[in-house]
Order: structure tokens, then C-alpha cells, then sequence
């Protein structure tokens, strides 16, 4: 589906942009596109891979992926039973989804990339999507998220009376989303046309040059991490003063008044639930970065080289999206630059008006899932026209919260390990952001009418 997707934004590119007179602006977008795809996505993205692949590597010797997919197993089985209860692809999923909700954007795509490599090693086909693979992928593309912190930070900035009143709203349309976008995988997974075939004799040989590819001799880390050293006693202890220190500074940022120090200006008026996320948030890398090589070391791990030797893969990852990246990265643009939004908002509007969308919110709807910095700047604008506090910036901040921009992520997961027949994930991300758009209207209506 990807493919008449891709082929359709640039066809209708050309056609709009020859009827409005863009067509040197969608000629000159899709260099711009190109180089920004290439300087300014896939290049930044090599010191973040590099980094959390090599604590990824780290977590996955110690065993510490282990414990963390033994303890929400039952959960995992049920969402994705292709995957070996004990492989570290679930760990690997649970921590991207948990860097996702607590909004670490950061730390979510690298954590997300490792998973599909581990996903990818459990692919008798490769090349095509795996239903674990589809389904993951739905869960990223829905983008759970416990605070829109982005979303926030623009009604911050233009003076909101009540910045964080989206919370609650977000929250529910985002929850709403990711129920939506799972089951449309799973029930996408059972019909003719997606079903797979037959799975072949013997697991095909890594590609040549695919530096992603494992094959079906490697061990799973989590097998090897068995027949380490048990955590002494003063291990554990070490282990706990650091976590008393983080939890120091968990009360320090989330309840300063139990440790007698003035609530900061920028957290007043917060209730406790923003104030504790945003704490979580804030201290949950540090406490990664600290904690991960330390529990490594106790179980001596050699945690230099492990992380070095995971950190390795961090440059071949970000090299091999870069055409995925410029493909859908270019089409998108082009299709800006030509007014594609604008005419599709053009046409939809009175239809989306007669069953109570409101036409201010449809350019913001169309964009996200093609671009986050595309809807970002409608989100910014449409705050600046409306006001900060109106129905349609909270509806707007909702929505942006509570949706991802679907086409970068299956551009960048599958394209970091090959796949090219995407089967039913473009669908199942698209009912994702449908559901979470719609969600986001009804329920900004019913709290804030």
C-alpha cells in the first residue's frame, strides 16, 4: 500500500503544482527535502543510535531485558504470540513504548530500531512484515503518551491561562488511538488478502551488506546473561543507594515541599499528576545512563566493550534509512509545496463541517501523519489566531498530542531493516490517527463544550 501511497503524493504533486503555478516551488522542495532528510534527520540520528544501542547491548548482557520481559510476559504474549516469550524483542518493544509514553523522543527511536532488528531476526521472509512487526508498529505510530509535552510548551509560550488543561483530554484520545490501531492490526492479520504464506523450509541466510540481519544462529543475549555472576549483597546495596538518590531527586522536582525547598515558578498551578510525569521524565535517562552499566559491572560484564561493541551498530542503522527517509521525505514535501493540503482542506471541509469537525483543525489533521514539523508550525499558528485557551487550540493541542506522524515511522523501522512489503501497517497506523483525531474533537467537546 505504501507503494501507490508514495506514487500518488508525487503524481498529485505534479498535477496541483501545474494547476496552481508551484511547480518550480515543488521542484525546488524536493532537493530541500532530500537534504534534509539526509543532513538534518539521518545524520543527527547517528550519536543518538550510537548511544542507546550500545545501552541497549549493555541491559541485554546483564540481563536486565530479561526481568523486564518476564514481568509483563503475560501482557506481550497476548500482543504479540509469534515473538519466543524470552527473546529480547520484547524487552526492547517495552522500553521504546515506555520511552514514547514518558515523551523521550530521543531515546524512543533509537529503543524502537533496536526492536525491529531484533523483530527482524525472528523473520522467516525477509523484506516482508512480520504481524509482530505490523503491530508494533501500529503501537509507535498510535504514540502513547502520558503528557503532550510539546503540545504544552507551545500554549506555554503563548501565555495560556491553563497550559496543562489538555492532559487529561490527550490522554484519553491517545488511549483511544492505540486501542484502535492494535485491534485493526490484529483483525487486518486474519484476512486472505494479508494472511502469509506457508513459512519456508529453513530460515534464509543474512543478506550480504545488511549489517542488521542475525540470522538464525544467533543466541538470544538473555541466554548468555543466565550463566553470569549472581548480584552479590552489597551489590544490591549499591543498587539501592543509587535509587535513593534518584528518588531524592524525584521528591526534589515532583514534591519539593516535602523536602522544604519554594515549588519553582514554572510548576505552579500544576497538579500532581503533570508535576510527577514531568519528574519521571526528566530524570528517567540519567537514571538509564547510571544504572544500566552499573548493574552490568555487578554481574561482571566488561561494560566498555559490550557497550562499544553494541554502539557499533548505531552508524549502519542511521546510514541505511537514509533512502527510505528521502523517498517518503521528498514526496511529502512536494505534495506541501504544490498545496496539496490546501486543496484536500479545501474539498473536505464542507463535509467534515456538516458532522461537526471543525474546518480550522483539517489542515492540522492532514498534516500529521506526513509531518511533524509540517503540523507543528499549523498547531503554533493556529494557537497564535485562536488564542491559547480557545476550544479549537485545546482541540488542536489534543489532537497533535495524541498522533504521530505515521509515514516517518514506517519510513524509518522498516527501512532500518529492509522491509519493503509493508502489508496492512499503513492501514492500521492510518485507523490509528482517524480514531485519535475523532477522539480528540469529542472529548475536548465534552470536557471543555
Amino acid at each position: 500500500m505504501l507503494n501507490y501511497i508514495w506514487l500518488g503524493l508525487i503524481l498529485l504533486a505534479v498535477i496541483i503544482g501545474g494547476c496552481t503555478d508551484n511547480l518550480k516551488a515543488v521542484a525546488d522542495q524536493s532537493f530541500e527535502m532530500a537534504k534534509f532528510a539526509v543532513l538534518n534527520t539521518a545524520f543527527p540520528l547517528i550519536g543518538i543510535m550510537t548511544l542507546w544501542l550500545g545501552v541497549m547491548r549493555l541491559a541485554e548482557c546483564s540481563g536486565m531485558v530479561t526481568l523486564l520481559a518476564r514481568a509483563l510476559r503475560p501482557l506481550l504474549r497476548r500482543l504479540f504470540p509469534d515473538v519466543p516469550a524470552e527473546h529480547p524483542a520484547m524487552g526492547s518493544m517495552l522500553m521504546n513504548v515506555a520511552a514514547n509514553m514518558l515523551g523521550l523522543g530521543n531515546a524512543a527511536t533509537p529503543l524502537g530500531l533496536r526492536a525491529m532488528k531484533d523483530l527482524e531476526s525472528l523473520n522467516p521472509r525477509p523484506g516482508t512484515a512480520t504481524n509482530a512487526m505490523c503491530t508494533f508498529l501500529a503501537i509507535n505510530t498510535s504514540s502513547v503518551q502520558l503528557i503532550p509535552v510539546t503540545a504544552i510548551a507551545i500554549l506555554v509560550a503563548n501565555r495560556s491561562a491553563n497550559p496543562t488543561a489538555i492532559v487529561g483530554t490527550a490522554l484519553v484520545a491517545t488511549v483511544c488511538a492505540a486501542v484502535s490501531g492494535v485491534t485493526m492490526a490484529k483483525l487486518l492479520s486474519r484476512l486472505p488478502v494479508f494472511r502469509l504464506p506457508p513459512k519456508p523450509l529453513a530460515t534464509p541466510a543474512p543478506q550480504d551488506g545488511n549489517p542488521l540481519a542475525t540470522g538464525p544462529e544467533t543466541s538470544f543475549p538473555l541466554k548468555n546473561a543466565a550463566g553470569l555472576q549472581p548480584l552479590k549483597w552489597w551489590g544490591a546495596a549499591s543498587l539501592g543507594v543509587l535509587g535513593l538518590f534518584f528518588f531524592w531527586f524525584f521528591l526534589r522536582s515532583a514534591f519539593p515541599a516535602i523536602l522544604g525547598i519554594e515549588m519553582p515558578q514554572e510548576a505552579t498551578g500544576q497538579n500532581a499528576f503533570v508535576r510527577i510525569v514531568a519528574a519521571i521524565s526528566k530524570l528517567l535517562i540519567p537514571l538509564l545512563l547510571a544504572i544500566v552499566p552499573l548493574y552490568a559491572a555487578l554481574r561482571r560484564v566488561s561494560v566498555y566493550e559490550e557497550f562499544v561493541e553494541g554502539a557499533k551498530e548505531g552508524f549502519n542503522v542511521a546510514i541505511r534509512i537514509i533512502p527510505y527517509l528521502v523517498a517518503i521525505l521528498v514526496a511529502i514535501g512536494m505534495f506541501r509545496a504544490a498545496g496539496g493540503i490546501d486543496w484536500l482542506s479545501h474539498v473536505l471541509a464542507p463535509v467534515l463541517a456538516a458532522v461537526g469537525f471543525p474546518p480550522e483543525l483539517l489542515p492540522l489533521a492532514l498534516m500529521r501523519p506526513l509531518s511533524g514539523s509540517g503540523s507543528l508550525g499549523l498547531f503554533a499558528e493556529l494557537v497564535k489566531q485562536c488564542g491559547p485557551d480557545s476550544l479549537i487550540s485545546r482541540m488542536a493541542g489534543t489532537l497533535y498530542g495524541s498522533t504521530e506522524t505515521t509515514f516517518y515511522v514506517l519510513a524509518v523501522y522498516f527501512g532500518a531493516v529492509g522491509i519493503k512489503k509493508t502489508r496492512y501497517a499503513v492501514l492500521a497506523g492510518l485507523t490509528a490517527d482517524l480514531v485519535g483525531i475523532a477522539a480528540s474533537v469529542m472529548v475536548c467537546r465534552l470536557v471543555f463544550g
